[in-house]
């Protein structure tokens, strides 16, 4: 999928919205809508400029990973 894909989601659930929360559930669940990596790195960013928490770092790679093996 191309970057176009995902604008939605930026848009709709920017990573201040998606990534300020500390309901593990919505964070993983926003997470599963994403089908671009560039979309994940911009969240990638923004957690790493925040919160820094290792389980959603984690999360956004493995999700990235699948997307590049192409599942």
């Amino acid at each position: 999928m191309n970057s176009t894909d995902d604008g939605g989601i930026r848009e709709k659930l920017p990573p201040a919205t998606l990534l300020d929360t500390d309901q593990p559930r919505l964070i993983r669940a926003g997470v599963a809508c994403m089908h671009d990596v560039d979309t994940i790195r911009a969240y990638v960013a923004y957690e790493n400029q925040h919160q820094r928490r290792g389980w959603v770092l984690r999360l956004l790679a493995r999700r990235a990973a699948t997307l590049r093996e192409g599942r």
